[in-house]
């Protein structure tokens, strides 16, 4: 047995067992939300680069929050 398909092999296992314990469909769920959770962190950080190039192009100067909510 080739070692370089030990990872193969223990991902195969884990699918198989997430199947046998919660069915075709709900591993299928699984896979579905996993899914969307890493497209929304890429879109999270497609957010916050336009947010960072936005303030840079409108040059606003940077507020202080702390002033704003201490009331100081």
């Amino acid at each position: 047995m080739p070692d370089n398909f030990i990872g193969l092999y223990f991902l195969l296992i884990i699918l198989g067992i997430l199947i046998a314990y919660a069915g075709v469909d709900e591993t299928l769920k699984l896979f579905t939300y996993l899914d969307l959770q890493v497209r929304y962190f890429f879109i999270k950080i497609q957010m916050k680069r336009m947010q960072r190039k936005l303030q840079r192009d409108l040059n606003l100067p940077q507020r202080n929050w702390e002033k704003e909510f201490n009331g100081k």
